[in-house]
């Protein structure tokens, strides 16, 4: 079974403090770890890129793209969907198409809203999507968390309705009548690692792929208090909490490859093309936690 690596290249201070954040090259120095660590263990991988990261640093685009890696947007400046107008958000993604377009000359087919901000309050951005070309997203969280997630939202594959997107939400396991996060993120940092373990191949044995995701940020142990000298404000709770355990990061991403196998979006989805074909022409007859097709009203 073929799963996805995806990586969401942001800056810290962007992503967590404010999107308005000045963007440090510590975006580019990360980038160049994950590079290395994806080269050594021989993953391609799916990278959701911000647009004013690639205008601010515009080596970075061409070089995930010359290493063999997918690209698609994550957006432009890292605003959550839910925050903004129908409107406001069009122009922000159809933004960082542009910027996409002009430093690799490649559309995106694969989009990612930041903080997985696609929640039952904007789900209005999904036919959106559809019309600007994307053909699959990972942007829905299966979880009830507490900034984003849709707890009933399916947690494989799906198409959703009356639009050919295609949805491929982050690996999660179903216990104790809900659905819990497992490999991606803090998720990596703070989880046992058996756990994870153990949740992909539960995953796989069930005959599903699974997306696990991380920020470059997280390969670089000290950077929030480097942050913090410098004059951003943040709690000794953030810190805390935003920099426990980041020095496990690489090597455990590395363990998994090592015992799973993994791709890009795009390939783990053509892996299962057949099986999502067959499954959605069920829609009616489909409305379990796994169906292909979602009635997401």
């Amino acid at each position: 079974m073929l799963n996805a690596m995806t990586v969401d290249l942001e800056d810290w201070g962007q992503a967590v403090l404010h999107p308005g954040h000045k963007i440090t090259s510590r975006v580019a120095a990360n980038l160049d770890r994950v590079l290395t660590l994806l080269d050594r263990v021989g993953v391609r991988a799916t990278f959701f890129v911000l647009g004013s990261v690639c205008e601010a640093f515009p080596r970075l685009l061409p070089t995930i793209r010359d290493a063999g890696h997918e690209i698609g947007s994550h957006g432009y400046g890292h605003e959550l969907v839910y925050r903004m107008t129908p409107a406001r958000f069009a122009a922000d993604v159809r933004r960082s198409i542009q910027v996409i377009e002009a430093q690799i000359g490649q559309r995106p087919a694969a989009y990612r809203a930041p903080a997985f901000s696609i929640t039952r309050d904007s789900l209005w951005a999904v036919p959106i999507l559809a019309g600007l070309g994307f053909r699959y997203s990972s942007s829905v969280f299966p979880i009830a968390g507490r900034r984003y997630g849709i707890a009933d939202a399916p947690r494989f594959p799906y198409r959703w309705p009356n639009c050919e997107l295609i949805e491929f939400p982050p690996a999660t396991v179903h216990l104790l009548g809900r659905n819990w996060p497992v490999c991606g993120g803090g998720y990596t940092r703070l989880l046992p690692a058996g756990i994870m373990t153990r949740a992909l191949r539960r995953i796989n044995r069930a005959g599903h792929p699974a997306v696990i995701y991380f920020h470059p940020y997280e390969l670089a142990p000290g950077e929030v208090a480097a942050f913090r000298r410098e004059g951003s404000r943040i709690s000794w709770r953030r810190q805390l909490t935003q920099e426990l355990w980041r020095s496990r990061v690489a090597d455990r991403l590395a363990r998994l490859c090592d015992e799973f196998a993994f791709g890009t979006l795009g390939e783990a989805l053509a892996s299962i093309a057949p099986a999502l074909k067959e499954q959605s022409a069920g829609l009616d007859s489909q409305q379990d936690d796994d169906t292909l097709v979602w009635a997401a009203s």
